[in-house]
C-alpha cells in the first residue's frame, strides 16, 4: 500500500474515533491544527538538510512540536493563568522556529516557497496565541 494510502486510511481511521469517543478542547481549535500542520512542514524541510546541519534540524523539531503540546497542556489546564503561561510558552517556542527559519533561509538550506509558507504559518500561529494569552489573563483579573 503506497504512503498516501495508508496515510489517508489512518486519518479516516483516527477520525472514526474521534467521532465514536468525543474530542479534546484543544482538537477543535484551528490554532493547534495550524501547529500541527507546523510540524508536518518542519518534518518535511528538514529531510533535504545538508550533513553538517543536525543542530539546527534537532532545534527546529524540538522547537516545532513544543508548539501543539503546549497548547494542548494549555487547554487542559483549569487556572486561566496557568492557560495563558503555556500559551505564551507556545507561543516562544513558534517564534524560536520562526528564527530558525531565519537562519535557514541565510544558509541557503531553505526555498523561498518552504520559508514562506513557514513564515505565513507562524504568523498566524503566533497571532492567535497573542489572542488566547491575552483573553485568558483578561478573564481571571477582569481588565481589558
Amino acid at each position: 500500500m503506497s504512503e498516501t494510502k495508508n496515510a489517508k486510511k489512518i486519518e479516516s481511521h483516527i477520525s472514526f474515533i474521534k467521532t465514536k469517543i468525543g474530542y479534546f478542547d484543544h482538537e477543535k481549535w484551528d490554532v493547534y491544527h495550524a501547529a500541527l500542520e507546523l510540524v508536518v512542514l518542519i518534518s518535511e524541510v528538514v529531510e533535504q538538510f545538508p550533513r553538517g546541519k543536525a543542530y539546527l534540524v534537532d532545534q527546529l523539531q524540538r522547537a516545532g512540536t513544543s508548539v501543539p503540546l503546549n497548547i494542548a497542556e494549555g487547554a487542559g489546564e483549569h487556572s486561566a493563568n496557568e492557560k495563558a503561561r503555556f500559551y505564551r510558552m507556545a507561543k516562544r517556542s513558534a517564534t524560536e522556529c520562526a528564527s530558525i527559519f531565519d537562519v535557514c533561509e541565510r544558509l541557503r538550506i531553505l526555498n523561498e516557497a518552504q520559508y514562506t509558507k513557514g513564515r505565513e504559518l507562524l504568523l498566524r500561529i503566533t497571532a492567535m496565541l497573542t489572542k488566547m494569552a491575552r483573553t485568558s489573563v483578561i478573564s481571571t483579573d477582569g481588565s481589558n
